[in-house]
């Protein structure tokens, strides 16, 4: 018996719960993934134990020789990995990180320009209930009616009028690469610095299969947890001049002691993803979405902007009969697990939206292909077109547990 389930034998149940979840079924939410053993391993180590306010070599705390070791080497892997001048580990996850950033060069009631939540941004972007939308005025653009892609003119249009002190983008929800020089050359123009919150596509970043985003952005914000396929949190890399400010930003500003068994576990994802095998891995997610993409439009499913480029996909289930709460539920019982989502230019509430969002990160790193991909993309069509057939739910469950058999989750065997 383990020490937690003699401890607290109800919090064991559910982790085991869980445990199980995770391996019987197929997940699909593209902001999730799998960590390996090893970032397991360092997440749950005694660094928990250790409190280390303050940044290596300059803590508030004595007995941070070997934390400030850990710590470093994290900064310094973040910075190889993606060519940055300088990294900040600290943040606890990626609104921090984007928190820290606008701390440091905004002052409330600046303006700053991003991408419209409803067309796939973000709500640290400037949703109105969020701090970035309370606390400054963010203008947003969005994408074509036409083809579900950023519009670019109207980037151009709107920073050229608000002059704003923040260009934003990267995104939660948009199916296709960005043009981050793009975005760099109309941040130069009118004069903004230029944020990339990459936390979704990091993966993709590191694996060289997107365009990195360091050498043309001023800030460039993540979480660890997505494609990355690290623990989750989140980090903050930057140009060298702005690295005093969002070092004093992070700590004392927003947060206390940082969680150094995270960070440790960060240095670890970094480490992972700069090797050959991650560049193998990051090409395999985009390959894997372009097929199961292609099987659920195929399946008369339309997918915003006609495709993807990346790691996920927003699929309009109204083209089916269906609305995304209904489709996410139904899909849940049958052991695949989507999220709700709207669409661009959705006609729905947000708690009951046209669309159900589709990610191939944690699939790809259980060591599916594109063999398996029309399998599940199979599964997702049998399901939505009988949602309340209880008869084919239990069968498609029964095949994906089988199935899922031949499919470990690393770290849970």
């Amino acid at each position: 018996m383990s020490s937690l389930q003699q401890t607290d034998p109800e919090i064991f149940s559910a982790i085991q719960h869980e445990r199980v979840r995770q391996h019987d079924g197929l997940e699909l939410i593209a902001s999730e993934n799998y960590t390996s053993a090893a970032v397991l391993e360092a997440a749950g180590t005694v660094l928990t134990n250790k409190y280390a306010e303050g940044y290596p070599g300059k803590r508030y705390y004595g007995g941070c020789e070997h934390v400030d070791v850990i710590e470093d080497l994290a900064r310094q892997r973040a910075c190889r990995l993606f060519g940055a001048e300088h990294a900040n580990v600290q943040p606890h996850a990626g609104s921090p990180a984007n928190m820290a950033v606008y701390f440091t060069v905004l002052k409330p009631g600046d303006t700053f320009l991003a991408l419209n939540l409803a067309h796939g941004g973000h709500l640290t972007h400037g949703m109105h209930l969020n701090f970035s939308g309370q606390l400054y005025h963010a203008v947003h653009y969005g994408v074509r009616e036409s083809d579900h892609r950023i519009d670019f003119d109207q980037v151009a249009s709107l920073a050229r009028e608000h002059k704003p002190k923040l260009i934003v983008t990267g995104a939660s929800a948009y199916p296709r690469e960005i043009d981050h020089a793009k975005f760099a050359d109309i941040a130069r123009e009118v004069g903004a610095l230029f944020v990339v919150d990459m936390a979704h596509y990091a993966g993709l970043v590191a694996g060289g299969i997107h365009n990195n985003p360091v050498p043309v952005a001023d800030f460039v914000t993540s979480t660890s947890h997505k494609t990355l396929r690290g623990p989750r949190s989140g980090f903050v890399l930057c140009k060298k001049q702005h690295a005093a400010g969002l070092d004093k930003t992070v700590f004392p500003g927003l947060q206390g002691g940082p969680l150094e068994h995270i960070i440790a576990a960060k240095a670890v994802c970094f480490l992972e993803a700069s090797q050959p095998s991650f560049k193998v891995y990051a090409k395999q997610i985009v390959a894997n979405a372009k097929a199961l993409a292609e099987t659920l439009m195929s399946g008369g499913i339309k997918l915003a902007s006609g495709g993807t480029d990346n790691h996920l996909m927003l699929c309009d289930v109204t083209t089916i009969g269906l609305t995304g709460s209904i489709a996410e539920k139904s899909l849940d019982r049958a052991g695949i697990t989507v999220n709700k989502n709207m669409i661009p230019f959705d006609q729905r509430k947000p708690l009951d939206p046209s669309g159900i969002r589709i990610g191939t990160p944690a699939l790809t790193t259980r060591g599916m292909k594109e063999a398996e991909m029309l399998r599940v993309g199979a599964w997702i069509l049998q399901v939505l077109r009988a949602p309340e057939d209880a008869a084919v739910t239990e069968r498609v469950r029964g095949e994906i547990r089988e199935f899922c058999k031949n499919f470990p989750v690393p770290g849970i065997g």
